[in-house]
């Protein structure tokens, strides 16, 4: 009735149960049906537990399930956010990624590597799987906030679209394929298109010089100055160098790399080695 409200519960004791399935509640199953002409209208509110709320009343939506309700509240949010992610300011990508991306498509040349699905493969490996799903499912990591379990459950609905828009799969979705999976499985392909159109706009993009790439990382230190502990950091560097002294002389021998890079190599092992036993200031 008018004013009643009802807990959004994707399974609850009412769930109906078909042999050992237990069917996920829709809004048909909390009959919010048509009457006279008009259909009900569904006002999704959170109570301190997080939990969503059905009040009843005039007007008129159709949603499926209390996740998919969730889901058109932060669409809007969610689209954003990822076309910012894989989108360009100023039809440039940063230094940094156009850099990087650009040093994969030249190791492919170099390797004789033509299947495109390769390069696209390296791409997403690299940095929107290995750093931004991080973040997605991780936002702590960057803000001072409290990531609660009902909230890692969202997030990784969202972290999951964001993988699979980078897929080269394509999945066929049945009835019972998970819900993470089914919200967004209308949204995956025009983002998959949106992500391959980034790719290509940063190949097509003027290269970066060496020079331009320097002066980009000074000022990001400049940036940063005094805000990361140099010794430790030195100290990680000589326990790599020490590690693997032999394998990258050898690769270097190999590359056919300048004969100063080499020097500069066993200089700084020597300068580390003579430092060894000394305090790191």
């Amino acid at each position: 009735k008018i004013g009643s409200f009802v807990p959004l519960e994707e399974v609850d004791r009412s769930s109906e149960v078909v042999g050992e399935v237990t069917m996920l509640n829709t809004l048909n199953h909390y009959e919010v049906r048509v009457f006279g002409g008009k259909k009900k209208f569904v006002i999704l509110s959170y109570s301190h537990a997080e939990t969503p709320v059905l009040m009843c009343g005039p007007v008129v939506s159709e949603m499926k399930s209390p996740r998919s309700l969730s889901k058109v509240a932060v669409h809007s949010f969610v689209e954003n956010l990822f076309k910012t992610i894989w989108g360009t300011q100023h039809s440039k990508a940063l230094h940094a990624v156009k850099y990087f991306f650009d040093f994969l498509d030249t190791q492919a040349d170099y390797m004789k590597i033509t299947d495109p699905d390769v390069l696209h493969i390296w791409k997403t490996n690299s940095l929107p799987l290995r750093f931004w799903v991080n973040i997605l499912k991780n936002p702590q990591f960057v803000f001072d906030m409290e990531k609660t379990p009902h909230l890692d459950g969202c997030l990784s609905v969202i972290a999951q679209a964001f993988m699979d828009s980078f897929s080269l799969s394509e999945t066929q979705l049945g009835k019972h394929a998970p819900t993470n999976k089914l919200l967004y499985a209308k949204d995956i392909p025009k983002f998959k298109q949106e992500v391959k159109a980034y790719y290509k706009q940063i190949r097509e993009q003027s290269p970066i010089t060496d020079s331009e790439f320097k002066d980009f990382l000074q000022q990001e230190s400049k940036k940063h100055e005094n805000e990361f502990n140099e010794a430790a950091a030195l100290r990680e560097l000589y326990r790599f160098i020490q590690r693997y002294f032999t394998e990258i002389k050898e690769k270097l021998d190999q590359n056919g790399a300048p004969t100063e890079l080499t020097e500069q190599l066993h200089h700084i092992k020597n300068l580390f080695d003579g430092l060894k036993s000394c305090t790191w200031n």
